[in-house]
């Protein structure tokens, strides 16, 4: 029997629930097969008094239910499509509840279940309804206490949200802990820990003078590897106070690192869950990316304390009021940290790289969506990446003053309370006198806008006028568009470089023209300096204004911007000389604007290193009507080459240059200095030339940290060489007890551009460092195969897009939402040429029609079938 159509829910439907809760009572006697829970609840009406009592729940064994003290018979209620219905109630009464779950054998990582033997919680979006049967909605909020009971030598720690209220020693060599959360939380933040776990203090004293106890809670052998995190979090921390004067509300913080989790971790009310990807981290085990990463999700967490906990979303349609809020806020913090240039490039990168897509395809979504069947397929790019993008153009079109007036506003208004972005548009819009009513259609409007800029000069009245027009293409459901309010940051630039105009436009209308007077010479225009608005921007710039723009913009992200806009032009140009049967030919200008850039002793490394990347693969394919990604492969590999040839000497002296004795330290200049001497090395590596090869080898061999020698490691991936084999035998040898960084030697054979790379992924499902049942695995080999591997997932036979999809309904029995994820780069079939739609489209299919399909795979391959 195939699977039923799963139901829709609709943001318009929405209803507030018929009950609140006063608070809740819970109960764990924690055993690895048959955990009871008991819940009791004080439920009251807030609707229409007599209403049924709706309940979720899903997986769970009931044992016994009460009513005030009244057992209910089989009569008393209905448990039908994983809800529990109970009539005729009371204005007011006491519920008990008492299930029993299976967290050994709970493979989907939801609810409570077992990691490496320790218990641990996800109830985002919907996993407390695995634990019990509850209000599973966010907009159900109330304080918890938590009676955790389970065996002392197996779960000497127990932890739970908020404060630590007793220990208690029972008989049987059994032990209880109560905690209490005074903060009204809704259930998906609620957590629960416990297991044999060593730990890591600190401690952080807040602004009004507070200590508070941070504690990191790690697999035994790992407390090495907590430093960086600790740091990291009470950077946040500072940061926090100083830039949004928010302070820390309870005595206590833990952070749990579990390495069985769908998500990067989960902000739980002083109780977050990570996975040990964004915790651990030492020199030899941890990137530079790493570090960046375990930086930017600690913050990221704590940041959620108020923007996400204090304050909530009333249903899952407003997830972005969170996570986009939180986006944004976590940039800003490593902006602070870091490079702010280099940041900002970075998020545009990942934007461009996994939102832009989205936006152009079959799973286009708003960033506050219409719809849904499965809330666990709505964890986006667009919800977070875009949603902070948003965020960030109100920040830009109101100041920094007005912004944090807002905040204040918001908070002033809405803590303890789960609110909708329209309430944040309210407080942001209220608190400055800034009508932002045609801004929020960002919030309701799916698709990326296309800015088309044309401009004159008029050199006898000293004029510049600049004209801006807008469209966007129809998406699912929406086939019209209405014109959208964006903040275009532009500047008008001289001949010496300096700017003449350095503006934020702010673009209301189809087609806008802006008007600059007393130019007295003519300049080139940088637009959308900063990417002040997440758009497609389609200018016609001559060659040698991209390289001026290049050399001597002021704003760094504009100068990178340059860089990258005429790499792509050139290689859409070699793409479609070679789609004509021409050779690739090199462009002697643009490999000159790298060589300046390469030489230039101003500007900053890692800077330096981000101008000197060529256009992803992926990038360029969504730059073509129809993607050829055998073509792009070869003219990407040919300029490559070109630039390597040229630039030889220069690389190797800034090579030399950037070789150092010093010990690894994480911070940026560092690390940026590490990017560019590896960017340097991967051009070297194009060379059929030994001695560059002796120190490719040499640095995977003697290198002192993982960033070198991942470095190298991910060069010679792509070479048919001895010394391939020999380094990936090296790497596993050294690091097979290190699960992380097995994770890095599934993906970079998974990326690999060598032709028996899909033979290669197959045989590692068998390997030992390989488990379908791990989030990270799975990630690490088959997702990086079909997200990152554009040459060879998309090959002509269709052989990867049947790995693929064999993975994918392994993956459904197991664990639902991780396989879901995992349909996207089938839904892209639109883009490819007929034969390749083809073979797409028939593993859609294929899916859809398997028996038994979990909600979550059928909404993503449905929409994506279309």
């Amino acid at each position: 029997m195939k699977t039923d159509q799963p139901k829709t829910i609709r943001l318009e439907d929405y209803a507030a629930p018929d009950y609140l809760v006063e608070n809740v009572e819970l109960v764990f006697d924690l055993e690895a097969e048959s955990t009871r829970v008991l819940c009791a609840t004080t439920y009251y009406a807030n609707n229409e008094v007599g209403a049924a009592l709706v309940l979720d729940g899903e997986d769970l064994t009931l044992l016994n239910i009460a009513l005030d003290g009244r057992t209910l018979e089989d009569g008393d209620y209905e448990i039908a499509d994983n809800q529990m219905i109970i009539p005729n109630v009371p204005e007011r009464f006491e519920l008990v509840v008492e299930t029993e779950i299976d967290p050994k054998g709970n493979t989907q990582l939801s609810g409570l279940y077992q990691s490496s033997g320790n218990y641990c919680t996800q109830c985002e979006a919907q996993g407390f309804r695995r634990i019990t049967y509850f209000q599973d909605r966010p907009d159900v909020m109330a304080p918890y206490t938590v009676t955790i009971v389970a065996d002392k030598e197996t779960c000497p720690v127990m932890l739970s949200n908020g404060n630590l209220i007793s220990e208690t020693e029972l008989e049987d060599g059994q032990h209880a802990a109560v905690w209490e959360d005074p903060f009204a939380k809704p259930s998906y933040l609620f957590a629960l820990v416990a297991g044999d776990l060593a730990c890591v203090k600190d401690t952080f004293t807040t602004l009004s003078g507070r200590s508070v106890d941070l504690r990191i809670f790690v697999e035994h052998g790992n407390e090495d590897r907590c430093g960086w995190a600790m740091e990291s979090l009470k950077a946040s921390m500072k940061w926090d106070e100083e830039r949004f004067g928010l302070e820390y509300d309870l005595d206590l913080y833990n952070i749990v690192a579990v390495s069985d989790f769908n998500m990067g971790a989960m902000e739980n009310k002083s109780l977050n869950v990570f996975n040990t990807k964004y915790v651990l981290a030492k020199s030899d085990t941890a990137t530079d990316t790493d570090y960046a990463g375990i930086e930017a999700v600690i913050a990221h967490e704590y940041f959620h304390n108020w923007t996400g906990n204090r304050v909530t979303c009333r249903d899952w349609f407003q997830l972005s009021l969170k996570e986009g809020l939180t986006v944004f806020r976590d940039q800003e913090f490593s902006s602070d940290m870091r490079s702010r240039a280099c940041e900002r490039i970075s998020n545009v990168k990942i934007l461009r790289a996994g939102q832009f897509p989205e936006d152009a395809g079959p799973l286009a979504h708003p960033v506050r969506p219409d719809s849904y069947m499965a809330i666990d397929n709505f964890y986006t790019a667009t919800v977070y990446n875009k949603g902070s993008e948003v965020i960030r153009m109100m920040h830009t079109l109101l100041g920094e003053e007005n912004f944090q007036k807002g905040m204040k506003l918001y908070f002033e208004r809405h803590d303890g309370q789960a609110v909708t972005c329209d309430d944040f548009a309210a407080a942001m819009s209220d608190a400055s006198g800034i009508d932002l009513s045609q801004f929020k259609l960002w919030y309701s409007q799916a698709g990326t806008p296309e800015i088309t800029a044309n401009w004159t000069y008029d050199e006898a009245a000293q004029k510049f006028s600049l004209t801006l027009a807008q469209h966007m293409e129809a998406t699912p459901g929406q086939e019209t568009k209405e014109v959208m309010h964006m903040p275009i940051s532009i500047g008008l630039v001289g001949a010496d470089g300096q700017d003449l105009v350095a503006e934020v436009l702010s673009l209301k209308e189809a087609e806008q023209t802006f008007t600059f007077e007393n130019i007295k010479e003519q300049p080139v225009v940088s637009l959308n300096r900063d990417f002040s608005a997440p758009i497609k921007l389609k200018a016609d710039y001559p060659a040698d204004e991209l390289a001026f723009l290049m050399a001597n913009d002021r704003d760094d992200f504009a100068r990178w911007e340059a860089a990258q806009a005429y790499g792509t032009q050139l290689l859409l140009d070699m793409i479609a000389a070679h789609q004509q049967g021409k050779a690739f030919e090199k462009d002697a200008s643009f490999i000159e604007a790298l060589r300046q850039t390469l030489l230039n002793e101003q500007l900053d490394a890692e800077f330096i290193a981000l101008c000197l990347q060529l256009p992803t693969e992926s990038y360029l394919a969504e730059q073509m009507d129809v993607i050829d990604v055998d073509a792009i492969h070869g003219a990407r590999e040919a300029l490559r080459g070109f630039i390597a040839h040229d630039l030889q000497e220069d690389l190797l002296d800034r090579l030399r240059v950037l070789r150092s004795d010093a010990p690894y330290s994480p911070d940026a200049k560092s690390a940026g200095q590490r990017s560019l001497k590896n960017i340097c090395l991967a051009y070297l590596s194009e060379l059929d030339d030994p001695a560059c090869l002796g120190l490719l080898t040499s640095q995977y061999h003697n290198g002192d940290n993982m960033t070198d020698r991942m470095a190298a490691l991910g060069i010679l991936s792509n070479m048919d060489i001895d010394a391939r084999e020999e380094a990936l035998k090296d790497f596993y040898n050294r690091y097979q007890d290190d699960p992380l960084v097995v994770d890095k030697w599934l993906a970079v054979q998974a990326m690999s551009s060598l032709p028996s790379t899909l033979d290669k992924v197959k045989s590692l499902l068998g390997h030992e460092a390989f488990s379908i049942k791990n989030p990270n695995k799975v990630r690490s080999l088959i997702a990086v195969f079909a997200h990152a591997n554009q040459l060879h997932y998309h090959a002509a036979d269709g052989s990867g897009y049947a790995f693929h999809t064999d993975r994918i309904l392994e993956l459904d029995k197991i664990n639902p939402q991780i396989a879901a994820r995992m349909v996207a780069p089938l839904g892209r079939w639109r883009r490819f040429e007929e034969a390749r739609q083809v073979l797409m489209k028939a593993q859609l299919q294929r899916i859809i029609d398997t028996d038994g399909l979990s909600k979550d795979t059928f909404e993503m391959a449905s929409k994506s079938l279309g």
